[in-house]
């Protein structure tokens, strides 16, 4: 069974959390699953699809149903944080997953870690100590996608590159890598602009990033908010090339940024291509499955790398609900311990954008398979060889 909830989370009150073996923790004949998404506000180009790719995932695992509970945070830290402790009080959650963007990921998974549920990220995140032991990410991690951009960059002789992304947690992680990842390679970062992610208009920053003059520039932004700098550089005359993170891959980026997205360098999942990869790619099959499910409800090229990460918490769940399922049952502190180990155990967890080997260590689990380089050509994505 399959339960849609979908509310504005401005309207849930702030609940208190049970302790951890009270009696609000009961043995539950179905597993349930606490989705918090941002399906309005700035990032529902990213929730939207997230929350469509929910209607292709399983009924149940393992033989046992599951009870799926989503709900809207518009991309706010405070209502993702309200909505976490929804999950935990009023269903006895035994998953909890999201945000779609950084900065309320990082509510979800202190509430995630301070009561102990498995959490689900659905966008990058920094993983401390103190979030390390209930917290995954699926989303690739910023120095393995960036890596490929900067290899990009190397190779067509950019020497300085100049910035302009998020004014929070996720413009911060891509600023740093760029820094941290091009100064060896003699790449400099000579400019460096914010914005934050409901502005209007960068036409400022763009002025500044044109004339710096780099050879390159990286934008550090996600959803379609990644279309309005791309746009307004080629509408200032920058002339460079323009590199774009794997937070921007989606048809809204072309719909929005229209011919301006034309030659842009992506980073990207390989969902966005399945078709390309080997057939012994393990990310293939799930990539082909998911594309050929969401296009056909949803329409030719509307494949979205952000509905691939949530259906992949339920591809990873078909193999680590089994295990757990032999050592507790739904409902208890521990079969949500149990689905922690098993994250730990299973290896070459296949999913459609990644093939993930969590260590205690290593929160995101994944390696050169989870990322391709993409290209915008006549108003479509192909891949860069």
């Amino acid at each position: 069974m399959q339960v849609w909830r979908l509310t504005t989370a401005a309207a849930a009150a702030a609940l208190l959390l049970p302790a951890v073996g009270s009696p609000a923790f009961a043995q539950s004949k179905e597993i349930t699953i606490g989705i918090s998404i941002a399906t309005t506000g700035p990032a529902a180009a990213l929730g939207v699809p997230e929350r469509n790719a929910l209607e292709f995932v399983p009924k149940e695992i393992g033989g046992v149903p599951l009870k799926v509970i989503v709900l809207d945070d518009g991309g706010d830290s405070t209502a993702a944080t309200t909505n976490a402790r929804r999950f935990i009080t009023e269903s006895n959650a035994d998953i909890v997953v999201g945000s779609s963007t950084t900065p309320p990921s990082i509510a979800i998974s202190t509430v995630a870690n301070e009561v102990g549920v498995p959490h689900f990220s659905l966008a990058p995140m920094p993983i401390p100590p103190e979030r390390v032991k209930w917290s995954v990410s699926l989303p690739q991690p910023v120095p393995v996608m960036g890596k490929v951009l900067y290899d990009h960059m190397k190779k067509n002789n950019v020497k300085t590159v100049g910035y302009i992304g998020f004014s929070d947690s996720y413009g911060d992680l891509w600023l740093n890598d760029l820094k941290k990842q091009t100064e060896p390679m003699g790449i400099k970062v000579v400019a460096d602009e914010r914005f934050a992610r409901p502005d209007t208009s960068v036409a400022g920053q763009a002025l500044k990033l044109v004339a710096a003059n780099p050879d390159a520039v990286l934008i550090g932004a996600s959803g379609t908010a990644a279309a309005l700098p791309q746009s307004t550089l080629r509408e200032r005359g920058y002339k460079g090339l323009i590199y774009q993170t794997h937070g921007a891959a989606s048809i809204d980026f072309i719909r929005i940024a229209g011919k301006a997205a034309e030659g842009v360098i992506m980073a990207s999942g390989p969902v966005m291509s399945p078709e390309t990869q080997a057939d012994s790619a393990l990310t293939k099959k799930p990539g082909l499955a998911l594309n050929a499910a969401y296009e056909a409800k949803h329409g030719a090229n509307t494949r979205s790398q952000f509905a691939a990460h949530s259906y992949d918490v339920f591809e990873l769940l078909k193999r680590l609900v089994p295990v757990a399922l032999k050592e507790a049952k739904p409902g208890t502190p521990e079969f949500r311990d149990a689905i922690r180990k098993a994250l730990l155990s299973e290896k070459e967890l296949a999913a459609s954008q990644a093939v993930y080997n969590f260590t205690e260590t290593d929160r995101y689990g994944v390696d050169d398979r989870s990322r391709i380089i993409l290209t915008v050509k006549d108003g479509k994505y192909t891949q860069v060889q």
